[in-house]
């Protein structure tokens, strides 16, 4: 089994995508290389962004084995994503 990729579509010029890094960069800190983190900015990878149907940023999908398991728009919390993740982890 792989593990579970989260990606965080966002924007340099997006307020709450400002708001959504730090959420992220203290999820990676606690739950380390279980879970694989990748930023994409939207404006410099916008083949990816138009693969995965991102209308809005910030935009976290997460994925596992190849398939979306959960897509969020908006900002999220710290303890709602982790208790996604939390069964996705082997």
């Amino acid at each position: 089994m792989s593990k579970p990729v989260l990606f965080d579509f966002f924007a340099t010029w997006c307020g709450p995508c400002r708001m959504q890094t730090p959420i992220i960069e203290e999820l990676e800190k606690k739950m380390g290389d279980r879970v694989d983190f990748r930023k994409v900015d939207v404006d410099q990878n916008m083949e990816l962004a138009e693969k995965y149907g991102i209308r809005v940023v910030p935009t976290l999908i997460i994925e596992k084995d190849g398939k979306v398991v959960q897509s969020m728009e908006g900002v999220t919390d710290a303890p709602t994503l982790e208790k996604l993740l939390a069964p996705l982890v082997s």
